[in-house]
């Protein structure tokens, strides 16, 4: 339990951070399930499938929800999986 006002603050910006990242982090899982989904029935918009899973890494890096090294991870391992599948 909080001691004083200044700690009671802070339990109030952690919980709001807390619930900011936990949606940005599931946007960012519902995104990469998408592009895979779209790989696997091999979509036509499949590049703005991707687009769109780039543009949730990128804000998440921003805001600091996720390590932009992370973010390249993702986006390198989803790029190689849309080329792999493009090429077949």
């Amino acid at each position: 339990m909080a001691n004083n006002k200044a700690a009671e603050k802070r339990i109030l910006t952690t919980e709001r951070n807390r619930v900011r990242n936990k949606s940005a982090k599931s946007a960012i899982r519902t995104a990469i399930k998408r592009v895979h989904e779209a790989v696997a029935q091999k979509s036509a918009d499949v590049q703005t499938i991707l687009a769109t899973a780039y543009s949730r890494l990128d804000g998440a890096v921003l805001k600091g929800i996720v390590h932009k090294n992370t973010a390249a991870r993702y986006k390198s391992r989803l790029t190689a999986a849309v080329n792999t599948a493009q090429s077949a």
